[in-house]
C-alpha cells in the first residue's frame, strides 16, 4: 500500500508541475546566442506572441540576461498575432480608454482587463508590429458590461479534480507511458455534425466532431498522412510547431479570415507563399491524446473563431 502511495502522489505531483507549465506564464534569462525565433521554438509558441507580452519591436536586439516574459499558449492570440491587419474591429462591445503605463505591454493589459491579445488587437484596430507607448490610449472592454467566459480550472484544482479518481484509475494512468499527454486535452467535443457534400474540408470525406471552449473549431477524422488541402486562397502567415497543437499553418484571406490547420504530420508550404484553394498545405499528423489520424481546423474573423463550416471556400 505504501508503495501505491509512493506512485499516487509522484504522479500528482508530475501533473501539477505539467498543468503549472501549460496554464502559466513564465520567465525566461536570455542567452548568449538567443534570438526570439529561438526561444519561440523552444517554447513552442509565435515570435509574434513573444513581441507582445514584451513590447518588442522587429528591431530590438536581445541580450543576454535579458529577462523575457513566456506567456501560456493560446492559438487565438497566435492567429491574431500572426495576422495582418484587415481594418476591421469589434465594434459591437461596450468599452473605456485606457492610457497605457511605463512598463506594459499588450499582453499584460489584456490579461489585466480579463481580454485575450486577439480582442485588444482587435478593438483597437492594431497589429502584431505595433509596440505600445507610455501614455497611447486604446480601447479596453468596460468589463461591467462584459459577460467573461467561465474562468479555467488552476492546476491544483485540476490536480484535485483527478485526486478524486480511485486508486486504480489513478496507477493506471501512472503506469501509462502516455498519461500525461492523455489528461491534457483542452478541448471540449460536441456534436458529430454532417454538412452537404458542396462543402469542401481539408481532407475528404472526414467525420466531423465540434469542439468548443477556448479550443474551438472542428476535429476531422482522417487517413494517415493523408494530404491536408487549402479551402481557401491566402497567404501563409504562420508555419511551425504550437504548443498543444502539433505543426500548424495558418492562411490568411485577403479579407483578413485565417484558417487554422493544424495537427499536421508535415508541412509542405512556408510563410509567405500563397497557396490556391485545392493545393496541399501538408499531410495528416498522428493525434498524441487520441493516438489516431486526425487534425483540427478552425477559422477566425477579427480575432474571433467563426463556425468552420460557414466559412467560405474557394
Amino acid at each position: 500500500m505504501k508503495k501505491h502511495t509512493t506512485r499516487i502522489i509522484s504522479f500528482l505531483f508530475f501533473s501539477s508541475a505539467f498543468y503549472g507549465f501549460l496554464f502559466a506564464d513564465t520567465t525566461y534569462n536570455v542567452e548568449k546566442g538567443d534570438t526570439l525565433y529561438s526561444i519561440s521554438r523552444k517554447y513552442q509558441l509565435t515570435v509574434a506572441e513573444l513581441r507582445a507580452a514584451n513590447n518588442l519591436s522587429e528591431t530590438d536586439v536581445l541580450k543576454a540576461g535579458q529577462k523575457l516574459i513566456i506567456p501560456e499558449a493560446d492559438i487565438g492570440n497566435a492567429v491574431a498575432l500572426s495576422s495582418q491587419n484587415s481594418g476591421e474591429s469589434v465594434s459591437n462591445i461596450k468599452t473605456k480608454d485606457y492610457f497605457v503605463q511605463k512598463g506594459e505591454t499588450l499582453y499584460g493589459i489584456a490579461k489585466n482587463n480579463n481580454m485575450t491579445v486577439a480582442d485588444l488587437i482587435s478593438i483597437n484596430n492594431l497589429d502584431s508590429s505595433n509596440v505600445i507607448k507610455v501614455g497611447q490610449k486604446l480601447k479596453v472592454y468596460d468589463n461591467s458590461k462584459v459577460v467573461l467566459p467561465p474562468k479555467k480550472s488552476s492546476a491544483n484544482e485540476i490536480v484535485q479534480n483527478q485526486s478524486k479518481t480511485s486508486e486504480k484509475q489513478v496507477l493506471k494512468q501512472a503506469n501509462d507511458n502516455n498519461s500525461l499527454e492523455k489528461v491534457t486535452d483542452a478541448r471540449t467535443y460536441g456534436n458529430t455534425i454532417t454538412t452537404d457534400s458542396s462543402v469542401i474540408w481539408p481532407v475528404k470525406n472526414p467525420k466531423i466532431t465540434q469542439v468548443k471552449g477556448k479550443v474551438s473549431g472542428v476535429v476531422l477524422s482522417a487517413k494517415e498522412n493523408e494530404d491536408v488541402i487549402c479551402i481557401h486562397e491566402g497567404t501563409v502567415m504562420y508555419v511551425g510547431a504550437y504548443r498543444g497543437f502539433g505543426q500548424v499553418v495558418f492562411v490568411q484571406t485577403k479579407t483578413g479570415m485565417i484558417y487554422a490547420y493544424t495537427g499536421l504530420g508535415s508541412v509542405k508550404v512556408k510563410k509567405g507563399e500563397y497557396p490556391v484553394s485545392g493545393s496541399v498545405l501538408g499531410t495528416v499528423g498522428i493525434d498524441s491524446i487520441t493516438e489516431k489520424p486526425q487534425m483540427n481546423f478552425m477559422v477566425f474573423q477579427n480575432g474571433q473563431p467563426i463556425d468552420p463550416a460557414k466559412a467560405p471556400r474557394s
